[in-house]
């Protein structure tokens, strides 16, 4: 679990603008939902009862649910980092990528548990998908949870990873993947992702969308034990992790 002892960076916010479209979409509710209560004549008051009250009743259901993602930001993704990182049951010695590591999140917490081994992170730091999302915050923060010396982070796309082949032990990935909108273009990214996986290494996925995809096209590219865990409820929306490991060289006679 999370050592409460050490200093946490500052990850941001997931989805800004989608969180900013439901509080105003939640105002537009409750402003006409007021309005809906004395706009109505007399005879059709009731009417004006009823659609107020469905009016408002949605202001609240999208309050709620912009709230909970705000916290999913600030306290579920950090549980989950944690779920994320013991499931590749790191011993302290890999070279490990986390692909889309945004601001960090993945990233420090994998390098807290490194040793002699090293994490990169690659990312192409999108605003839309994170607030705040650009290389110095993610280097910002793995100084502040001092693992700055063990961490190093490179502009690159998931679908052109700028590493080559059979080189990391341990690759992650979380919330990024589905940002790619094209399922041929997914299948790339997870093409890359195991082209540059050592012969025998892990692989940890988290999203919240295209799960059990991602576990298909792990199985067709020749990964071995791919499994999928959750739906977990920490995060909103829930979210699911998929895992395997890449198959080993068969050594030539």
């Amino acid at each position: 679990m999370e050592d409460a002892q050490y200093e946490r960076g500052n990850y941001g916010i997931d989805a800004p603008k989608a969180i900013g479209n439901l509080v105003l979409l939640g105002i537009g509710f409750l402003i006409l939902g007021v309005t809906a209560f004395y706009v109505f004549p007399t005879r059709l008051h009731w009417l004006g009862d009823t659609i107020g009250s469905i009016l408002l009743l949605s202001f609240l259901i999208v309050i709620v649910e912009s709230l909970y993602m705000v916290w999913s930001s600030k306290v579920g993704k950090l549980r989950m980092r944690e779920k994320l990182i013991e499931l590749v049951q790191l011993r302290g010695d890999e070279l490990l990528l986390d692909v889309g590591c945004g601001r960090g999140l993945i990233l420090n917490a994998a390098a807290r548990r490194l040793t002699t081994g090293k994490a990169y992170g690659i990312d192409i730091w999108n605003k839309q998908d994170q607030s705040g999302n650009d290389p110095k915050e993610t280097i910002e923060n793995a100084r502040i949870e001092g693992v700055a010396e063990r961490v190093e982070v490179v502009n690159g796309d998931m679908r052109a990873i700028p590493f080559p082949d059979d080189h990391f032990d341990v690759i992650v990935s979380s919330l990024a993947v589905h940002n790619i909108y094209n399922r041929a273009e997914r299948y790339k990214a997870l093409g890359e992702m195991i082209r540059v996986l050592k012969p025998g290494g892990q692989l940890a996925i988290l999203d919240f969308q295209h799960v059990r995809e991602y576990a298909d096209a792990l199985r067709e590219l020749g990964t071995l034990n791919v499994q999928i865990t959750g739906p977990y409820w920490t995060m909103f929306p829930s979210v699911r992790i998929v895992t395997g490991s890449k198959k080993t060289a068969i050594p030539t006679l």
